[in-house]
């Protein structure tokens, strides 16, 4: 009688589909008003996305002294929105930074973004002795962060790492460029920004232009990476 009756009890489980790799569950689905709510979850965080993304990414926080510091990569019109800080403050130096420029590029013969962005601002009325270009090396990822050991590099080699730097990058790219810069100097310097804005795109409606969605995007991402997925530190 045993037997029989563990014959039965087993008997009676049900078989699992596909050899027992595969078993049944139940599932919960929204109804619709469920979906209405979870729609209107992802309207309001599209929203607050499209509203709040650009001006977190274009960090605009500029320190009330100190000395200040261009990427040498910042087009003609951030360049004279330089000279005109310049002109309306006590900076008596400008550094200006970048890596090589590509080869085969219209101003190759500058070399580096450091040299073309100096000789921009000269060009454009800037005393040559107000000027200092600080070039950084060739590498093929984290220009910014390269860039900013070879300023702190420069610092150390001409009497010191200044207490404060304003740093001049343009857009959504200044946060990613403070927050390089701020792991490269640590405690010796307090960094601060300035978000030079874009005239290419309406920063307000990014989202209306290729132009402000690509940008936007793109340093999204890169930030991103910096923040999350990049671990290196100073040397």
């Amino acid at each position: 009688m045993p037997n029989q009756k563990h014959s039965a009890t087993t008997s009676d489980k049900p078989k699992r589909p596909y050899w027992g790799l595969l078993g049944r569950r139940s599932l919960l689905l929204p109804t619709w008003r469920g979906w209405l709510l979870l729609l209107g979850l992802a309207g309001g965080l599209g929203w607050f996305v499209l509203h709040h993304l650009e001006p977190f990414l274009a960090d605009n926080d500029p320190l009330p002294d100190g000395v200040m510091v261009v990427e040498g990569w910042v087009p003609d019109f951030g360049m004279q929105m330089v000279i005109q800080q310049v002109r309306q403050s006590p900076y008596h130096k400008i550094y200006v930074t970048g890596g090589p420029v590509e080869i085969g590029a219209p101003l190759y013969q500058y070399h580096t973004l450091a040299e073309l962005g100096a000789a921009t601002l000269r060009g454009m009325g800037l005393e040559a002795s107000m000027v200092q270009a600080v070039p950084s090396p060739l590498v093929y990822k984290d220009r910014t962060y390269t860039s900013a050991l070879a300023l702190r590099d420069w610092f150390l080699a001409h009497g010191g790492i200044p207490k404060q730097i304003n740093l001049i990058s343009v857009g959504p790219h200044s946060r990613r460029s403070r927050m390089l810069f701020q792991r490269v100097f640590g405690d010796a310097a307090q960094i601060g920004v300035t978000a030079l804005e874009d005239p290419n795109y309406d920063a307000r409606h990014w989202w209306h232009t290729s132009q402000g969605v690509r940008t936007v995007t793109d340093e999204t991402i890169a930030y991103c990476y910096a923040k999350f997925l990049f671990f290196r530190s100073p040397e």
